[in-house]
């Protein structure tokens, strides 16, 4: 079998930050895939399960809520390896197009108070692994120091 794409990125270099992952082109519109990486992988622990269940119902929720980006976004979820997020988005963007917006996100995360969106047995496979102030805590550092001073190094992937 073929290596797919997100299997060539030499993770060995990888920083936190933001990436384009890939782009397609679905019904003669382009979907480009961002990686929003929280954690260098295999340099710092992963991302708690809780932690990453709960900033996975609140970026879900803020983002389809946005008021100029929700007719654009397809799907925010949790990588498989724990070390970041995937978010969809219709168009032809750049990590650059969305740098704002990931700030706007994790801000709202760090800062969130209240009911996790969704988080009731009626509305989730699996409510009770939650874990809020760990989200807070993580969204906090990613916002400070990824987001708030992000150089080109964080926004392209290392060749």
């Amino acid at each position: 079998m073929e290596k797919i794409a997100s299997f060539t990125i030499d993770h060995e270099r990888l920083l936190r930050g933001i990436y384009v992952s890939r782009q397609d082109v679905v019904g003669g519109e382009t979907i480009t895939t961002f990686d929003v990486r929280m954690k260098e992988p295999n340099r710092e622990p992963a991302l708690q399960i809780g932690a990453l269940h709960t900033i996975e119902h609140l970026a879900a929720t803020y983002l389809r809520n946005h008021p100029e980006w929700k007719d654009r976004i397809i799907y925010w979820g949790p990588m498989g390896c724990l070390t970041g997020n995937y978010l969809i988005v219709r168009g032809d963007l750049k990590s650059d197009d969305v740098a704002e917006l990931m700030h706007q996100t994790f801000a709202f995360i760090a800062t969130y108070e209240g009911e996790i969106p969704g988080a009731t047995a009626k509305d989730c496979g699996n409510y009770l692994l939650q874990d809020l102030p760990m989200a807070r805590w993580e969204a906090r550092k990613y916002l400070c120091e990824v987001l708030d001073k992000l150089k080109p190094e964080n926004l392209v992937y290392p060749r």
